[in-house]
């Protein structure tokens, strides 16, 4: 069986992810997590790619460029869950199945943190579980293909 390919996504200011915010967003910084996200992956038998941009621009490009490489995305949209169409429409374009990830369980904090734009054309979400939740996110794309596909 060949590999699964999965997408990774970082949206705006989780480059800061182990400087900003510590008590919120944690400790360890994004360049860890995402080496984690490598090895586990590998160990799942996920190839994937990994990228953050401060750009809502470079994410949707980047959704685009992959359509035809990934066979699902998991996205950490930052801010933009919360407002973007664009990012939103993307995602739909490629119908590919999308797990949304997310740091912190932002439905327990500010109001605003708790409506996604993102969320309804997502297979589902993974929140609060810091950057174990990429991991997650793994092996529910691993168990969706599975069940579902």
């Amino acid at each position: 069986m060949s590999s699964i390919r999965v997408l990774v996504l970082h949206g705006p200011n989780l480059n800061l992810t182990g400087f900003r915010e510590p008590d919120i967003y944690g400790k360890k910084p994004l360049e860890e997590i995402d080496n984690d996200l490598r090895n586990a992956s590998k160990d799942l038998g996920i190839e994937v790619r990994i990228l953050q941009s401060n750009s809502e621009g470079i994410l949707i490009d980047t959704i685009q460029e992959h359509r035809r490489w990934a066979d699902a995305i998991v996205i950490n949209p930052g801010g933009l869950t919360h407002y973007s169409i664009s990012l939103r429409d993307a995602l739909t374009s490629v119908r590919l199945p999308v797990i949304e990830v997310h740091l912190t369980n932002v439905h327990g904090r500010e109001e605003f943190r708790r409506h996604s734009v993102v969320s309804p054309v997502t297979i589902g979400q993974v929140v609060g579980f810091g950057g174990y939740g990429y991991i997650m996110a793994m092996q529910a794309i691993l168990n969706y293909r599975k069940e579902v596909v």
